[in-house]
């Protein structure tokens, strides 16, 4: 099985001799995440990248997800104070902080709990006032630009943002193929992303919330590849749970042939490090032997340290997977094999003869 490297473009990386050095690497697709580009730099950059390769460009949506908007710098909101969440783009404070897409805020009711960044603050909605709510902090903790939001309950938004939809008709014009599903639910939303991408795209369904999760066999029927997000389905299930769910997910999958992606944390540590843990050599490794058939590479090659280090290494380990599962292989015949020659040996006929 040819195992493939997605590697997502970002500051570190949109640099002629890095994108130079990722193509000799043999990367697969080049990822650009909506939920961090512009909808002004998406044709910019889909440019920049052909003049330096030839390497398929994939166009990741940012979908029905709220996000946190611009900080002055990182805020940390103390419990019991209390903070306006607001649809106008404002710099953020400690007393002030924009949510995207603006329709978040209407969705908004007194009680609703809006969860700010991996492991930040909660705040729980105590009026409501047009295009602001007013949020008392319940759980202190920081805040920092264009962070995920979590909302509970979860409101409806549609499964692409105006932004997406903008986005696709820009790479339908430059001949794009490749199409990420952020936050896919349902067979329809995949299906809503091929009617604008056009006949021949690729759609990768990204399966990364409870709803994905309960209408996987559906999205992954409905899609041409399915993509694991871990770090965004760990803020929907418990993070405990999460492994189990990429087992689930990778062996339906496989089950209806169609590729299988996973992303998050993989080499986290490469984000400030030159060198992995051996807990994340680990998880590849057993995340190979799951069944997938591609890495993706986030943080680490946007804006990881050492974004060529980062794909070398996901490169090496997938050569000390092939290697292990060749020689598990080999061991399994030279053993089957032998053990005929024994018995052969024993009945006085030479092995694989047929009767």
């Amino acid at each position: 099985m040819n195992i493939q490297i997605l590697c997502t473009l970002g500051p570190r990386s949109l640099d002629p001799h890095v994108i130079a050095a990722l193509d000799a690497q043999e990367v697969d697709l080049f990822r650009i995440n909506l939920s961090h580009t512009s909808i002004d730099e998406v044709e910019r950059l889909i440019a920049f990248i052909r003049r330096h390769s030839s390497t398929a460009i994939c166009l990741d949506t940012e979908g029905p997800q709220v996000r946190s908007g611009l900080m002055e710098n990182d805020v940390r909101l103390e419990r019991g104070t209390r903070i306006v969440l607001t649809a106008e783009d404002v710099a953020g404070s400690s007393r002030r902080c924009t949510l995207r897409p603006p329709s978040i805020i209407g969705a908004l009711d007194i009680g609703s709990i809006v969860e700010i960044d991996f492991d930040g603050a909660a705040v729980r909605v105590v009026a409501t006032n047009g295009n602001d709510v007013i949020g008392e902090v319940v759980e202190g903790g920081r805040v920092r630009s264009n962070k995920a939001v979590s909302v509970h309950p979860q409101p409806t938004l549609p499964s692409l943002s105006d932004k997406d939809v903008a986005a696709v008709a820009i790479g339908v014009r430059h001949e794009i193929t490749h199409y990420a599903l952020s936050f896919a639910s349902t067979a329809k939303d995949v299906q809503l992303l091929r009617e604008l991408a056009g006949d021949g795209a690729h759609i990768i369904a990204k399966i990364e919330s409870r709803a994905g999760i309960r209408n996987m066999d559906e999205i992954i029927h409905a899609a041409d590849s399915i993509l694991i997000d871990r770090g965004d389905l760990s803020r929907e299930v418990p993070i405990e749970h999460v492994p189990y769910c990429q087992k689930a997910i990778v062996r339906r999958a496989n089950r209806w042939c169609k590729p299988a992606y996973v992303a998050t944390n993989l080499l986290e540590s490469m984000v400030t490090s030159r060198t992995p843990t051996v807990a994340e050599a680990n998880d590849i490794a057993n995340t190979l032997l799951d069944g997938v058939h591609g890495l993706v590479l986030a943080a680490e090659t946007a804006v990881g340290m050492d974004p060529v280090g980062a794909v070398a290494m996901i490169r090496r380990a997938r050569e000390a997977f092939e290697r292990a599962t060749l020689h598990e292989v080999l061991a399994v015949t030279d053993g089957a094999v032998d053990a005929a020659a024994r018995r052969s040996a024993a009945s006085g006929r030479p092995p694989h003869r047929r009767r």
